[in-house]
């Protein structure tokens, strides 16, 4: 989800045309706001946590870090490779899918593949805390395909809301350092017109409260 437009507020739907893709207006802190947005990109941030929490989780270093390199192929490995082959094919503006309206398919795809991976780390006896944040994603896809089907709520700031809550969890209270995290990432989408305000808010709440619960109940 490099991409060269970013998208702008939805239109209402049900009425106007479909959301465009808008240009953000240059300024000095446009270029921090882009690599921001690439460096707190989903596909980023699940890739990082998910390697550190099957690390941190399997009963040795290397044994862990196997379990995690698993992990992210199914939950973040796969869903962005579809993403690309739709950018590349033309039926996706960007691979940050900046059109809410093409959001539904990706995100879907997404779900499927990171389920699939929970039912096969599952059956293969992968580390808890690995299977509860992999289940923490799955939930978290399934109320991100809800929402999206009327509202551009978004992703970025959820899932690092939710990598700082499971840190926090994992790691404890010294890892409250990276709440920051989804501060920055909100920033980033709202100065490129990615997103508005609300969205950034709502997806940041939301991410924080599906890992709180599912993570926090399931780790």
């Amino acid at each position: 989800m490099g991409a060269t437009g970013l998208s702008g507020p939805d239109r209402p739907a049900g009425g106007g045309a479909p959301s465009r893709v808008t240009v953000a207006p240059p300024g000095p802190s446009l270029r921090a706001a882009r690599l921001i947005t690439e460096l707190t990109a989903p596909a980023v941030l699940v890739t990082t946590l998910t390697v550190l929490i099957g690390w941190h989780g399997g009963r040795s270093g290397g044994h862990g870090l196997a379990w995690g390199l698993l992990a992210t192929v199914f939950a973040s490995g796969i869903p962005f490779a579809y993403i690309v082959g739709g950018v590349r094919r033309g039926r996706l503006t960007d691979h940050h899918v900046g059109v809410r309206e093409q959001r539904r398919l990706p995100l879907l795809f997404g779900l499927t593949s990171t389920a699939g991976g929970w039912a096969l780390l599952a059956a293969l006896g992968a580390p808890r805390p690995l299977l509860a944040l992999v289940a923490a994603g799955v939930v978290g896809l399934v109320v991100a395909v809800t929402v999206s089907h009327w509202w551009k709520m978004s992703i970025h700031t959820a899932v690092a809301a939710g990598a700082v809550v499971v840190l926090v969890l994992t790691f404890g209270p010294l890892l409250l350092t990276a709440a920051p995290l989804p501060v920055l990432a909100g920033w980033s989408r709202v100065r490129l017109r990615a997103h508005t305000v609300p969205q950034v808010l709502v997806g940041g709440t939301v991410g924080g409260l599906v890992a709180g619960v599912v993570y926090g109940a399931l780790g």
